[in-house]
């Protein structure tokens, strides 16, 4: 006989996943100092209380369950004392360190969050919730590109290799082995007949032809001054998340590409992928000419067949550090030194065959003027878009791009 028991329903039984939790607090995490515009550190961490605070904003909200699901879980959670609350938010924060998605900023090690965690305390994301967002944002980005092609990236000519797609040819030493076998074997039964075993010789060695398929090294520049929190609208975490999709979809699918990260304000850095989630944006201009000239230096160390600057920016160059190491600034119009110093970084990447392709954030006139200016340099390609359709735009041009291949 079975037997079916009963008990009260105890709010550890909410089986919220840290994947699921960790989606709706994507935001927060990848945050980029939208919440504090005007007055921007880019030091700023996000504090124990703050993570604490937003699980528990995500409890009420309809992206963290089901629909089927989610009037059960608010006639729950309205039921509970603040004391049962409480202990459940610092179960769930418990679970996101227990399973290595957030750590203490201090104190690397242990530690309960309850016993062991102050309210001020600062916490930060791991390798593992920066591998883990990649993966959802790209997942989400190609959902609504539809069906999307994956592989390497296409180029117009034709060597031996694993895919085929062309007729074959004759083996030539350095070819891979890739035999056509029905060529192959035609070929020595026409010589000599059909005879059991067939003996093969070098000349009827046949090999299938595939695409070529060329390596690219790439630089993701993007733009952290001052304006891109500005004017009631976050533009840069979205710039943050195509980055760390960007990341996932070459490691995945593209392995002998490279992706580099530079951000440009006042000056310009390289920054880890895994850095760039804590990164904020701070009250500074844009020196577009130092971020080309870190990304030249860093391309230069590449061996790839193809290499390509990606910019993603909401404003013209208004900042320039002189040869005395000086800063030069001016936020008002197109400041004729600026531009004309950026343009001679945009001529040295052309001539070093460096493709720029750039996202516009915004549509001012003089932002559009310089990207004119870039793209008939270069021959690269410039796009205007939202912080919404940024990464469509990006990832589909980084799947679709096609080249000759360099020899």
């Amino acid at each position: 006989m079975r037997w079916i028991r009963y008990s009260r329903y105890r709010p550890e039984d909410l089986e919220i996943s840290s994947e699921d939790l960790l989606r709706a607090l994507a935001d927060l995490l990848l945050n980029s100092g939208f919440d504090n515009p005007y007055y921007p550190d880019p030091r700023r961490r996000m504090s124990f209380q703050q993570l604490r605070d937003a699980i528990e904003q995500a409890l009420y909200e309809e992206r963290l369950f089901d629909e089927d699901k989610l009037e059960r879980i608010r006639d729950l959670l309205n039921r509970m004392s603040p004391e049962e609350l409480d202990r459940l938010i610092d179960r769930l924060a418990q679970q996101l360190i227990d399973e290595g998605f957030v750590r203490d900023a201090q104190q690397h090690a242990g530690g309960q969050v309850g016993e062991s965690s102050q309210p001020q305390a600062k916490v930060e994301i791991t390798d593992k919730s920066i591998d883990f967002l990649g993966y959802k944002t790209l997942q989400d980005l190609l959902g609504s590109l539809g069906k999307s092609s994956f592989g390497a990236h296409d180029t117009r000519d034709l060597a031996a290799g694993i895919e085929a797609s062309g007729a074959s040819k004759l083996y030539e030493f350095g070819d891979a082995l890739n035999l056509d076998i029905s060529t192959t074997l035609f070929s020595a039964m026409r010589r000599d007949g059909v005879q059991l075993p067939v003996e093969l010789e070098y000349r009827d060695l046949h090999v299938h032809q595939a695409e070529y398929r060329s390596s690219c090294a790439t630089v993701l520049m993007l733009d952290c001054s001052h304006s891109m929190i500005l004017y009631g609208e976050d533009r840069f975490t979205p710039a943050k998340k195509v980055a760390l999709a960007l990341a996932h979809l070459i490691r995945t699918q593209y392995p002998g590409d490279t992706l580099r990260c530079v951000l440009f304000h006042d000056s310009a850095e390289e920054v880890r992928l895994a850095e760039l989630a804590q990164v904020h944006v701070g009250p500074w201009y844009t020196n577009t000419r130092d971020g080309l000239i870190l990304a030249q230096r860093l391309l230069a160390k590449e061996r790839k067949d193809m290499k390509q600057i990606i910019m993603i920016t909401d404003g013209k160059p208004s900042a320039l550090t002189l040869e005395d190491g000086r800063m030069y600034r001016n936020a008002f119009g197109l400041d004729p030194l600026v531009i004309s110093r950026t343009l001679e970084e945009v001529g040295r990447c052309k001539r070093q065959g460096i493709l720029i392709n750039t996202f516009m954030l915004a549509s001012d006139s003089g932002l559009v003027q310089f990207v004119q200016q870039v793209t008939e340099l270069c021959r690269g390609k410039a796009y205007f878009t939202t912080p919404y359709t940024l990464g469509e735009y990006l990832l589909l041009d980084y799947m679709n791009r096609k080249s000759r291949t360099i020899h």
